[in-house]
């Protein structure tokens, strides 16, 4: 019983051990319920809990049936909070190219199909059937990423803001523990930042986007919005964006190192909540050792929502507050001294902020590393390098290694050799992404020279302690802007450094990116200039074979 009380409630029964009659907020969640900090459900919960509210929450409802699920503890006090789950539903779905996933990483043992098809949308229509007066707030990546109007590659068609489709009240994009404490304090007001709504605004400097109909009618109109959006995420103090009658309110400040720490700081368990009873769930054996050390990525890459999702400035949790979670991780069942991850969206990010922050505040470039490092980057490789240190040094860890990506365009040689030497698990796994530097360029990735200068110092290092470990690139086909020719150099490159690349994907375009807004349109949105794409099935498959040089059946395809 006490084991239940520890974590947040799921069921009738759990609320009873309480004494609770009702709660503030009911969480429909599209993942398990892992009460971890890398769980969004888990986070938001916790969060709200710390300020007072009462919380329960409803992992992988079964939407089919008579929905039991989704009635069993009642209306809430304040609102219903919804999301997908840490994924994108369809991401989570389908492979690139549109078929079927056999399996779910953040379902107990893996299994697929314990969330359906658009998550969001569907749990939502749910709760408005049943309850159609009770206020719905979602959030999450899908939400977040479908805020405005986007093209939904499962589809193949644009849509406009989830708002629409889902009926939802209120959307929470990012990282919203902010705003859902607010909303829960003050009620669904249209002035909490960091939400979107449908209604008005009286913001005269609001940013006014194409509407629906004219992105639907002219590709064009989709591109000129999305560079208008992406230009506004990247600055320190954006505009409303409005669209339509959908409202996107700009969002908090930053996050400080306190206000990060004091998240980390919640009640979490570190694990999946007792009702699993021991079945694997296969993200969370992922990441149980894990420690996310910051928030925010200034890399820009084309086809990462990360800045759109947590923004480009980097707020890094103290080191004391990193060293209470690993003293917390060194108390878990199976612990045997090793931590899979100490990283973040880039790992080698932390710490890292503007020399002059005042120059940041006029700044909307998307990436802080391309096509140049910004001057005024104060790319300090200290802080990260004590952490390191430290940990080390601690006689509960046996090993700490970076599971997380780095950027090896942003490396200093001291860090570059801890790292190597110390904090590396046999293979370290880069992403230089192409070979090709028009390629690269429309990727906003450093040239293919940098990804050479890199191995160059992983094998000399490497070889002068006499140490065998394994550079493991990732590699992308079908990105717009690729051809056939440039998928021929990546071959040959490869071939030539007698590598058979492991770690490959064909382009899968997810709502929000520059990437996907090229694959749609057909355009660069920063220049209006075509963009060639490699869209039908039969085009993908071809540039992916590339990868595979080695195998008679692809050559015959070429």
């Amino acid at each position: 019983m006490n084991d239940l009380l520890s974590y947040l409630p799921t069921t009738r029964k759990e609320l009873d051990l309480r004494g609770w009659d009702e709660v503030d907020v009911i969480f429909f969640t599209g993942d398990a319920y892992v009460d971890h900090p890398q769980f969004g459900a888990a986070v938001i919960g916790r969060a709200l809990e710390a300020a007072g509210f009462r919380v329960a929450i409803v992992p992988q409802p079964d939407w089919r049936g008579d929905h039991r699920d989704f009635t069993k503890l009642g209306r809430p006090r304040k609102f219903f909070a919804v999301s997908a789950g840490s994924m994108d539903s369809m991401v989570n779905h389908y492979t690139a190219a549109r078929r079927l996933r056999s399996d779910d990483a953040y379902t107990p043992e893996g299994r697929a199909g314990a969330r359906p098809d658009y998550c969001t949308i569907t749990y939502c229509k749910i709760l408005k059937q049943h309850f159609p007066d009770v206020p719905i707030v979602i959030g999450g990546i899908e939400a977040s990423m479908r805020r405005l109007a986007h093209y939904d590659y499962w589809s193949d068609k644009l849509m406009p803001s989830i708002l629409v489709d889902s009926q939802a009240d209120m959307l929470v994009y990012g990282m919203g523990e902010k705003a859902m404490v607010e909303i829960a304090q003050r009620g669904l007001c249209h002035d909490i930042p960091q939400t979107a709504y449908r209604g008005t605004t009286g913001d005269a400097n609001a940013i006014r986007l194409h509407s629906f109909a004219e992105e639907l009618k002219d590709k064009r109109c989709h591109a000129e919005d999305f560079r208008l959006i992406e230009i506004e995420s990247n600055k320190i103090h954006p505009a409303t964006i409005v669209q339509d009658d959908v409202v996107v309110n700009p969002p908090y400040p930053p996050q400080t190192t306190e206000e990060l720490d004091a998240v980390y700081d919640l009640p979490f368990q570190y694990m999946p909540h007792p009702k699993y009873k021991g079945k694997r769930i296969p993200a969370y054996e992922m990441i149980r050792f894990s420690v996310c050390m910051h928030r925010g990525c200034f890399g820009g890459c084309a086809f990462c929502t990360i800045s759109a999702h947590q923004g480009k400035q980097i707020t890094s949790r103290s080191k004391q507050s990193i060293l209470r979670q690993i003293e917390k991780l060194t108390h878990l069942p199976d612990w045997h001294g090793v931590l899979s991850d100490l990283g973040g969206p880039s790992a080698n990010m932390y710490g890292m902020h503007g020399k002059d922050m005042s120059l940041c505040e006029q700044c909307a470039r998307p990436s802080c590393l391309q096509p140049t490092i910004c001057k005024n980057l104060n790319a300090d490789f200290g802080p990260i390098l004590d952490i390191y240190k430290t940990v080390d040094a601690l006689p509960e860890v046996k090993h700490a290694f970076v599971g997380s990506g780095i950027r090896y365009d942003l490396m200093s040689e001291e860090y570059g050799k801890q790292l190597i030497l110390k904090h590396v698990s046999g293979r370290l796994k880069v992403a230089p992404e192409h070979t090709s530097s028009e390629v690269l360029k429309l990727m906003r990735k450093p040239d293919w020279k940098e990804y050479l200068r890199f191995r160059d110092f992983f094998i000399q290092v490497n070889e002068r302690n006499n140490m065998h470990q394994q550079l493991i690139p990732y590699f992308i086909s079908s990105h717009p802007g690729c051809t056939d020719q440039d998928m021929r150099q990546l071959a040959e490159e490869t071939k030539r450094m007698h590598y058979r690349p492991e770690q490959v994907q064909d382009f899968t375009p997810t709502p929000m990116t520059l990437s996907t807004t090229m694959f749609y349109t057909g355009l660069n949105p920063y220049t209006m200039k075509p963009v060639y794409v490699a869209k039908t099935k039969e085009q993908k498959q071809k540039q992916n074979s590339y990868f595979f040089w080695w195998k008679p059946d692809n050559k015959r395809k070429r």
